[in-house]
Protein backbone atom coordinates (compact mmCIF):
# COMPACT_ATOMS: atom_id res chain seq x y z
CA UNK A 1 0.00 0.00 0.00
CA UNK A 2 1.17 3.51 -0.84
CA UNK A 3 2.01 5.67 2.18
CA UNK A 4 2.01 9.43 1.70
CA UNK A 5 3.87 11.70 4.12
CA UNK A 6 2.65 15.25 4.70
CA UNK A 7 4.06 17.63 7.31
CA UNK A 8 0.56 18.76 8.31
CA UNK A 9 -2.77 17.21 7.39
CA UNK A 10 -5.43 19.77 6.51
CA UNK A 11 -8.92 19.31 5.10
CA UNK A 12 -7.82 20.76 1.78
CA UNK A 13 -4.88 18.41 1.54
CA UNK A 14 -6.83 15.34 2.62
CA UNK A 15 -9.55 16.08 0.08
CA UNK A 16 -7.06 16.59 -2.75
CA UNK A 17 -5.17 13.39 -2.06
CA UNK A 18 -8.48 11.53 -1.87
CA UNK A 19 -9.53 12.90 -5.26
CA UNK A 20 -6.21 11.95 -6.85
CA UNK A 21 -5.57 8.56 -5.27
CA UNK A 22 -9.09 7.33 -4.55
CA UNK A 23 -11.16 8.81 -7.38
CA UNK A 24 -8.77 9.35 -10.30
CA UNK A 25 -5.99 6.78 -9.83
CA UNK A 26 -7.95 4.24 -7.77
CA UNK A 27 -5.15 2.86 -5.64
CA UNK A 28 -4.88 1.89 -1.99
CA UNK A 29 -3.13 4.51 0.11
CA UNK A 30 -2.77 6.00 3.56
CA UNK A 31 -1.66 9.43 4.76
CA UNK A 32 0.58 10.17 7.73
CA UNK A 33 2.34 13.13 9.30
CA UNK A 34 4.38 10.84 11.56
CA UNK A 35 7.94 10.98 10.19
CA UNK A 36 9.07 7.88 12.11
CA UNK A 37 6.18 5.81 10.79
CA UNK A 38 6.93 6.99 7.26
CA UNK A 39 10.66 6.18 7.50
CA UNK A 40 9.87 2.68 8.79
CA UNK A 41 7.54 1.99 5.86
CA UNK A 42 9.27 -0.30 3.34
CA UNK A 43 6.65 -0.33 0.60
CA UNK A 44 5.61 2.33 -1.91
CA UNK A 45 6.00 5.84 -0.48
CA UNK A 46 5.47 9.44 -1.54
CA UNK A 47 6.65 12.56 0.24
CA UNK A 48 4.74 15.83 -0.11
CA UNK A 49 5.71 19.07 1.58
CA UNK A 50 8.25 21.86 1.64
CA UNK A 51 11.06 19.49 2.56
CA UNK A 52 11.97 15.91 1.81
CA UNK A 53 12.30 12.98 4.18
CA UNK A 54 13.40 9.51 3.18
CA UNK A 55 16.08 8.36 0.75
CA UNK A 56 16.49 9.07 -2.92
CA UNK A 57 14.23 6.13 -3.71
CA UNK A 58 11.26 8.01 -2.25
CA UNK A 59 9.64 10.38 -4.77
CA UNK A 60 9.22 13.94 -3.50
CA UNK A 61 6.61 16.44 -4.63
CA UNK A 62 7.37 19.90 -3.33
CA UNK A 63 4.49 21.98 -2.04
CA UNK A 64 3.55 25.61 -2.10
CA UNK A 65 1.32 27.18 0.54
CA UNK A 66 -2.20 26.65 -0.87
CA UNK A 67 -3.17 23.34 0.73
CA UNK A 68 -1.94 24.38 4.17
CA UNK A 69 -4.13 27.50 4.33
CA UNK A 70 -7.76 28.05 5.28
CA UNK A 71 -8.17 31.56 3.87
CA UNK A 72 -9.61 32.31 0.43
CA UNK A 73 -7.58 34.93 -1.37
CA UNK A 74 -6.25 35.84 -4.81
CA UNK A 75 -3.70 33.30 -6.03
CA UNK A 76 -0.67 33.82 -8.24
CA UNK A 77 -1.03 30.67 -10.30
CA UNK A 78 1.73 31.54 -12.80
CA UNK A 79 0.76 29.13 -15.55
CA UNK A 80 3.49 27.63 -17.74
CA UNK A 81 4.14 24.69 -20.03
CA UNK A 82 5.68 21.48 -18.71
CA UNK A 83 6.57 18.92 -21.37
CA UNK A 84 3.51 19.86 -23.42
CA UNK A 85 1.15 19.89 -20.43
CA UNK A 86 -0.16 23.12 -18.87
CA UNK A 87 1.03 23.59 -15.29
CA UNK A 88 0.61 26.12 -12.50
CA UNK A 89 1.94 26.88 -9.01
CA UNK A 90 5.64 26.49 -9.89
CA UNK A 91 8.05 25.31 -7.18
CA UNK A 92 11.82 25.04 -7.24
CA UNK A 93 13.90 22.27 -5.73
CA UNK A 94 16.54 19.95 -7.10
CA UNK A 95 14.94 16.92 -5.42
CA UNK A 96 11.39 17.69 -6.59
CA UNK A 97 9.89 15.22 -9.06
CA UNK A 98 7.92 18.03 -10.73
CA UNK A 99 8.56 21.76 -11.22
CA UNK A 100 5.08 22.60 -9.91
CA UNK A 101 2.87 21.74 -6.96
CA UNK A 102 0.61 19.27 -8.72
CA UNK A 103 -1.68 18.80 -5.72
CA UNK A 104 -2.22 22.54 -5.30
CA UNK A 105 -2.97 22.84 -9.02
CA UNK A 106 -5.51 20.02 -8.83
CA UNK A 107 -7.19 21.52 -5.77
CA UNK A 108 -7.38 24.95 -7.39
CA UNK A 109 -9.23 23.47 -10.37
CA UNK A 110 -11.54 20.89 -8.77
CA UNK A 111 -12.58 23.10 -5.84
CA UNK A 112 -13.36 25.91 -8.31
CA UNK A 113 -11.30 28.19 -6.07
CA UNK A 114 -11.43 31.08 -8.51
CA UNK A 115 -15.23 31.11 -8.46
CA UNK A 116 -15.14 32.19 -4.80
CA UNK A 117 -13.07 35.26 -5.70
CA UNK A 118 -14.42 38.55 -7.08
CA UNK A 119 -15.30 38.18 -10.77
CA UNK A 120 -17.53 39.62 -13.46
CA UNK A 121 -20.66 37.52 -13.77
CA UNK A 122 -22.55 37.23 -17.03
CA UNK A 123 -26.09 38.49 -17.70
CA UNK A 124 -27.55 35.50 -15.82
CA UNK A 125 -25.27 35.82 -12.80
CA UNK A 126 -23.07 32.90 -13.85
CA UNK A 127 -19.30 32.55 -13.73
CA UNK A 128 -18.38 32.76 -17.44
CA UNK A 129 -15.61 30.88 -19.19
CA UNK A 130 -13.81 34.15 -19.96
CA UNK A 131 -13.17 34.64 -16.23
CA UNK A 132 -11.51 31.26 -15.80
CA UNK A 133 -7.77 30.66 -15.62
CA UNK A 134 -8.14 27.73 -18.03
CA UNK A 135 -9.74 29.87 -20.73
CA UNK A 136 -7.35 32.81 -20.32
CA UNK A 137 -4.33 30.53 -20.61
CA UNK A 138 -5.72 28.41 -23.42
CA UNK A 139 -6.21 25.02 -21.76
CA UNK A 140 -9.98 24.88 -21.20
CA UNK A 141 -10.18 22.04 -23.74
CA UNK A 142 -7.53 20.03 -21.89
CA UNK A 143 -8.43 17.65 -19.07
CA UNK A 144 -5.50 19.01 -17.08
CA UNK A 145 -6.49 17.51 -13.73
CA UNK A 146 -6.71 14.03 -15.24
CA UNK A 147 -3.36 14.55 -16.95
CA UNK A 148 -1.75 15.82 -13.75
CA UNK A 149 -3.02 12.77 -11.87
CA UNK A 150 -1.36 10.58 -14.51
CA UNK A 151 1.91 12.43 -13.90
CA UNK A 152 1.67 11.50 -10.22
CA UNK A 153 0.95 7.89 -11.16
CA UNK A 154 3.96 7.74 -13.48
CA UNK A 155 6.26 9.18 -10.80
CA UNK A 156 5.16 6.50 -8.35
CA UNK A 157 5.51 3.72 -10.92
CA UNK A 158 9.05 4.80 -11.81
CA UNK A 159 10.06 4.23 -8.20
CA UNK A 160 7.67 1.40 -7.34
CA UNK A 161 6.67 -0.45 -10.54
CA UNK A 162 4.60 -3.01 -8.63
CA UNK A 163 2.14 -0.40 -7.32
CA UNK A 164 -1.38 -1.33 -8.42
CA UNK A 165 -3.64 1.28 -9.97
CA UNK A 166 -7.08 0.04 -10.92
CA UNK A 167 -7.50 0.65 -14.66
CA UNK A 168 -10.15 3.17 -15.67
CA UNK A 169 -12.24 2.92 -18.81
CA UNK A 170 -13.69 5.58 -21.07
CA UNK A 171 -17.34 6.16 -20.26
CA UNK A 172 -20.25 7.97 -21.92
CA UNK A 173 -23.13 9.76 -20.21
CA UNK A 174 -25.74 11.15 -22.59
CA UNK A 175 -27.98 13.75 -20.96
CA UNK A 176 -31.13 15.36 -22.32
CA UNK A 177 -32.55 18.56 -20.84
CA UNK A 178 -36.31 18.89 -21.17
CA UNK A 179 -36.93 22.64 -21.12
CA UNK A 180 -40.07 22.31 -23.22
CA UNK A 181 -41.50 18.84 -23.64
CA UNK A 182 -43.99 20.07 -26.23
CA UNK A 183 -44.04 22.84 -28.79
CA UNK A 184 -47.83 23.11 -29.18
CA UNK A 185 -49.63 20.44 -27.18
CA UNK A 186 -50.43 20.27 -23.47
CA UNK A 187 -49.84 23.96 -22.84
CA UNK A 188 -53.24 24.67 -21.31
CA UNK A 189 -56.07 26.74 -22.74
CA UNK A 190 -54.58 30.16 -21.99
CA UNK A 191 -51.08 29.48 -23.39
CA UNK A 192 -52.51 27.69 -26.43
CA UNK A 193 -54.89 30.58 -27.14
CA UNK A 194 -52.10 33.13 -26.78
CA UNK A 195 -49.94 31.09 -29.15
CA UNK A 196 -52.63 31.12 -31.79
CA UNK A 197 -53.11 34.88 -31.36
CA UNK A 198 -49.38 35.45 -31.74
CA UNK A 199 -49.45 33.51 -34.99
CA UNK A 200 -51.96 36.01 -36.30
CA UNK A 201 -50.31 39.17 -34.98
CA UNK A 202 -46.86 38.18 -36.22
CA UNK A 203 -48.27 37.08 -39.59
CA UNK A 204 -46.38 33.85 -39.44
CA UNK A 205 -45.94 31.55 -42.38
CA UNK A 206 -49.34 29.92 -43.06
CA UNK A 207 -47.63 26.54 -43.04
CA UNK A 208 -46.61 27.08 -39.41
CA UNK A 209 -50.15 28.04 -38.47
CA UNK A 210 -51.53 24.96 -40.20
CA UNK A 211 -48.90 22.83 -38.49
CA UNK A 212 -49.91 24.12 -35.05
CA UNK A 213 -53.55 23.31 -35.79
CA UNK A 214 -52.73 19.85 -37.09
CA UNK A 215 -50.68 19.10 -33.98
CA UNK A 216 -53.42 20.38 -31.69
CA UNK A 217 -55.92 18.21 -33.56
CA UNK A 218 -53.63 15.17 -33.10
CA UNK A 219 -53.15 14.78 -36.85
CA UNK A 220 -49.41 15.39 -36.62
CA UNK A 221 -46.77 14.68 -33.98
CA UNK A 222 -45.64 17.56 -31.78
CA UNK A 223 -42.22 18.70 -33.13
CA UNK A 224 -40.60 18.78 -29.68
CA UNK A 225 -41.75 15.25 -28.86
CA UNK A 226 -38.49 13.61 -29.91
CA UNK A 227 -38.34 11.21 -26.98
CA UNK A 228 -39.00 7.96 -28.86
CA UNK A 229 -36.29 8.99 -31.31
CA UNK A 230 -33.84 9.59 -28.44
CA UNK A 231 -34.64 6.24 -26.84
CA UNK A 232 -34.18 4.52 -30.22
CA UNK A 233 -30.76 6.09 -30.66
CA UNK A 234 -29.72 5.02 -27.17
CA UNK A 235 -30.89 1.46 -27.87
CA UNK A 236 -28.83 1.36 -31.07
CA UNK A 237 -25.62 2.34 -29.30
CA UNK A 238 -26.15 0.24 -26.15
CA UNK A 239 -23.32 2.06 -24.45
CA UNK A 240 -23.25 4.47 -21.53
CA UNK A 241 -26.00 6.00 -19.46
CA UNK A 242 -28.95 8.12 -20.58
CA UNK A 243 -30.34 10.72 -18.18
CA UNK A 244 -33.28 13.05 -18.74
CA UNK A 245 -33.43 16.25 -16.69
CA UNK A 246 -36.94 17.64 -16.67
CA UNK A 247 -37.99 21.20 -15.92
CA UNK A 248 -40.95 21.04 -13.58
CA UNK A 249 -40.99 24.49 -12.02
CA UNK A 250 -43.54 27.25 -12.35
CA UNK A 251 -44.05 29.13 -15.60
CA UNK A 252 -41.94 32.29 -15.76
CA UNK A 253 -39.73 34.54 -17.84
CA UNK A 254 -37.00 31.93 -18.24
CA UNK A 255 -38.95 28.75 -17.50
CA UNK A 256 -41.58 27.48 -19.95
CA UNK A 257 -42.37 23.92 -18.88
CA UNK A 258 -45.60 22.03 -19.28
CA UNK A 259 -47.67 22.01 -16.11
CA UNK A 260 -46.59 19.34 -13.66
CA UNK A 261 -50.31 18.57 -13.20
CA UNK A 262 -50.76 17.78 -16.88
CA UNK A 263 -51.66 14.12 -17.27
CA UNK A 264 -49.76 13.62 -20.54
CA UNK A 265 -46.62 15.30 -19.18
CA UNK A 266 -46.68 13.16 -16.04
CA UNK A 267 -47.11 10.04 -18.15
CA UNK A 268 -44.18 11.10 -20.33
CA UNK A 269 -41.88 11.49 -17.30
CA UNK A 270 -42.93 8.10 -15.95
CA UNK A 271 -42.41 6.53 -19.38
CA UNK A 272 -38.90 7.96 -19.64
CA UNK A 273 -38.18 6.72 -16.14
CA UNK A 274 -38.89 3.18 -17.31
CA UNK A 275 -36.06 3.31 -19.87
CA UNK A 276 -33.55 5.81 -18.44
CA UNK A 277 -32.62 7.76 -15.36
CA UNK A 278 -34.59 10.94 -14.66
CA UNK A 279 -33.35 13.92 -12.68
CA UNK A 280 -34.57 17.37 -11.76
CA UNK A 281 -33.89 20.27 -14.10
CA UNK A 282 -33.86 22.91 -11.40
CA UNK A 283 -35.55 26.07 -12.64
CA UNK A 284 -33.89 29.45 -13.19
CA UNK A 285 -34.24 30.61 -9.58
CA UNK A 286 -34.22 27.20 -7.86
CA UNK A 287 -30.50 27.40 -7.11
CA UNK A 288 -30.99 30.40 -4.85
CA UNK A 289 -34.44 29.78 -3.35
CA UNK A 290 -34.74 26.80 -1.00
CA UNK A 291 -38.55 26.79 -1.04
CA UNK A 292 -38.64 26.69 -4.83
CA UNK A 293 -36.13 23.84 -4.97
CA UNK A 294 -38.18 21.95 -2.37
CA UNK A 295 -41.39 22.31 -4.38
CA UNK A 296 -39.78 21.13 -7.59
CA UNK A 297 -38.06 18.17 -5.94
CA UNK A 298 -41.33 17.10 -4.31
CA UNK A 299 -43.24 17.41 -7.59
CA UNK A 300 -40.84 15.17 -9.47
CA UNK A 301 -40.64 12.67 -6.61
CA UNK A 302 -44.44 12.51 -6.56
CA UNK A 303 -44.53 11.72 -10.29
CA UNK A 304 -41.75 9.14 -10.25
CA UNK A 305 -42.56 7.65 -6.83
CA UNK A 306 -38.92 7.68 -5.87
CA UNK A 307 -36.42 10.04 -4.20
CA UNK A 308 -34.75 12.59 -6.47
CA UNK A 309 -30.97 12.36 -6.28
CA UNK A 310 -29.86 14.00 -9.57
CA UNK A 311 -30.06 17.60 -10.71
CA UNK A 312 -28.96 19.96 -13.43
CA UNK A 313 -29.88 23.63 -13.22
CA UNK A 314 -31.65 25.39 -16.06
CA UNK A 315 -29.26 27.76 -17.90
CA UNK A 316 -26.47 26.00 -15.94
CA UNK A 317 -27.18 28.72 -13.42
CA UNK A 318 -25.55 28.23 -10.03
CA UNK A 319 -23.16 30.01 -7.68
CA UNK A 320 -20.66 28.53 -5.28
CA UNK A 321 -20.99 27.52 -2.56
CA UNK A 322 -24.59 28.53 -1.81
CA UNK A 323 -26.34 26.66 -4.64
CA UNK A 324 -24.55 23.40 -3.94
CA UNK A 325 -25.28 23.76 -0.23
CA UNK A 326 -28.96 23.82 -1.11
CA UNK A 327 -28.58 20.56 -3.03
CA UNK A 328 -26.88 18.93 -0.04
CA UNK A 329 -29.69 20.13 2.24
CA UNK A 330 -32.25 18.57 -0.10
CA UNK A 331 -30.43 15.21 -0.21
CA UNK A 332 -29.59 15.58 -3.88
CA UNK A 333 -26.33 13.70 -4.28
CA UNK A 334 -25.40 14.21 -7.94
CA UNK A 335 -25.22 17.47 -9.88
CA UNK A 336 -24.58 17.74 -13.62
CA UNK A 337 -24.40 21.54 -13.94
CA UNK A 338 -20.60 21.90 -13.88
CA UNK A 339 -19.93 23.20 -17.36
CA UNK A 340 -19.73 26.57 -19.07
CA UNK A 341 -22.72 27.71 -21.12
CA UNK A 342 -20.52 29.75 -23.46
CA UNK A 343 -17.61 27.36 -24.10
CA UNK A 344 -17.10 23.59 -24.33
CA UNK A 345 -14.37 22.05 -22.24
CA UNK A 346 -13.38 21.14 -18.72
CA UNK A 347 -14.59 23.74 -16.24
CA UNK A 348 -12.97 21.99 -13.29
CA UNK A 349 -10.14 20.39 -15.27
CA UNK A 350 -11.54 16.88 -15.22
CA UNK A 351 -14.29 14.88 -16.88
CA UNK A 352 -14.52 12.45 -13.95
CA UNK A 353 -16.99 12.41 -11.09
CA UNK A 354 -15.60 14.19 -8.02
CA UNK A 355 -16.99 15.15 -4.60
CA UNK A 356 -17.86 18.80 -4.07
CA UNK A 357 -15.52 20.59 -1.69
CA UNK A 358 -17.18 23.50 0.11
CA UNK A 359 -14.34 25.97 0.24
CA UNK A 360 -16.32 28.32 2.44
CA UNK A 361 -16.79 25.77 5.22
CA UNK A 362 -13.52 23.97 4.37
CA UNK A 363 -14.92 20.47 4.05
CA UNK A 364 -15.75 17.72 1.60
CA UNK A 365 -19.48 17.16 1.09
CA UNK A 366 -21.65 14.18 0.05
CA UNK A 367 -22.58 15.95 -3.21
CA UNK A 368 -20.87 14.55 -6.30
CA UNK A 369 -20.11 16.70 -9.32
CA UNK A 370 -20.46 15.18 -12.80
CA UNK A 371 -18.68 17.59 -15.17
CA UNK A 372 -20.36 18.53 -18.43
CA UNK A 373 -17.94 18.83 -21.36
CA UNK A 374 -20.11 19.89 -24.31
CA UNK A 375 -23.65 21.22 -24.94
CA UNK A 376 -25.58 21.74 -28.16
CA UNK A 377 -26.61 25.37 -27.46
CA UNK A 378 -23.01 26.27 -26.62
CA UNK A 379 -21.87 25.28 -30.09
CA UNK A 380 -24.74 26.69 -32.11
CA UNK A 381 -26.10 29.62 -30.13
CA UNK A 382 -23.06 30.92 -28.25
CA UNK A 383 -20.25 30.11 -30.70
CA UNK A 384 -22.27 30.16 -33.93
CA UNK A 385 -20.69 26.98 -35.26
CA UNK A 386 -22.05 25.12 -38.25
CA UNK A 387 -23.08 21.50 -37.91
CA UNK A 388 -19.78 20.33 -39.41
CA UNK A 389 -17.76 22.61 -37.13
CA UNK A 390 -19.79 21.35 -34.19
CA UNK A 391 -18.98 17.75 -35.07
CA UNK A 392 -15.27 18.55 -35.20
CA UNK A 393 -15.40 20.32 -31.84
CA UNK A 394 -17.26 17.42 -30.24
CA UNK A 395 -14.76 14.93 -31.68
CA UNK A 396 -11.83 16.91 -30.26
CA UNK A 397 -13.38 17.03 -26.79
CA UNK A 398 -14.24 13.32 -26.97
CA UNK A 399 -10.68 12.48 -27.99
CA UNK A 400 -9.33 14.34 -24.97
CA UNK A 401 -11.71 12.51 -22.64
CA UNK A 402 -10.81 9.17 -24.21
CA UNK A 403 -7.08 9.90 -23.90
CA UNK A 404 -7.46 10.20 -20.14
CA UNK A 405 -10.09 7.44 -19.76
CA UNK A 406 -12.62 9.89 -18.41
CA UNK A 407 -16.36 10.34 -18.78
CA UNK A 408 -17.79 12.06 -21.83
CA UNK A 409 -20.89 13.83 -20.51
CA UNK A 410 -22.76 15.66 -23.27
CA UNK A 411 -25.97 17.68 -23.23
CA UNK A 412 -28.61 17.87 -25.94
CA UNK A 413 -32.14 19.30 -25.71
CA UNK A 414 -35.17 17.38 -26.92
CA UNK A 415 -36.52 20.45 -28.76
CA UNK A 416 -33.24 20.95 -30.62
CA UNK A 417 -33.50 17.45 -32.08
CA UNK A 418 -36.66 18.27 -34.03
CA UNK A 419 -34.58 19.25 -37.09
CA UNK A 420 -36.61 22.45 -37.37
CA UNK A 421 -36.90 25.99 -35.99
CA UNK A 422 -33.28 26.77 -36.92
CA UNK A 423 -31.90 23.42 -35.70
CA UNK A 424 -31.88 21.72 -39.07
CA UNK A 425 -29.05 19.19 -39.29
CA UNK A 426 -28.70 18.68 -35.55
CA UNK A 427 -30.11 15.20 -35.55
CA UNK A 428 -27.13 14.35 -37.73
CA UNK A 429 -24.80 16.02 -35.18
CA UNK A 430 -26.46 14.07 -32.37
CA UNK A 431 -26.22 10.73 -34.15
CA UNK A 432 -22.64 11.45 -35.19
CA UNK A 433 -21.75 12.23 -31.57
CA UNK A 434 -23.19 8.97 -30.27
CA UNK A 435 -21.57 6.98 -33.05
CA UNK A 436 -18.18 8.63 -32.46
CA UNK A 437 -18.06 8.28 -28.69
CA UNK A 438 -19.61 4.81 -28.54
CA UNK A 439 -17.29 3.24 -31.08
CA UNK A 440 -15.06 0.44 -29.84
Amino acid sequence: MLLIFVPKLTNRLGYTINVVMRDLLQTEFAITNDANKFLQHHEASLCYGSYRIGGAEVPFIKSCHLLFETVIEEQKCRCFDFDGTPAMFPVFGKDAALPFDVFAAIFFMVSRYEEYLPHRADAHGRFPASESTAFRHGFLQKAVVDRWALLVRDIILRHYPDTVFKPKTFNVVQTIDIDSAYCYRHKGLFRTSMGCLRDGFKRRNPKEVVRRLRVLCCKEADPFDTFDYILEQQAKQQHGDLIFFTLIGDYGLYDKPASYNNYAFRNLIQHLGDFAKVGLHGSYFAGEEADRLSRETERLADILHRPIVRNRFHFLRFTLPNTYRLLVQHDIRHDYSMGFADQPGFRCGTSCEIPFYDLGSDQETPLHIHPLVVMDTTLKSHLGLSTEESKQTIHAIADEVRATNGTFCCLFHNQNLCDDFGWEGWREVYEDTLSYVCRN
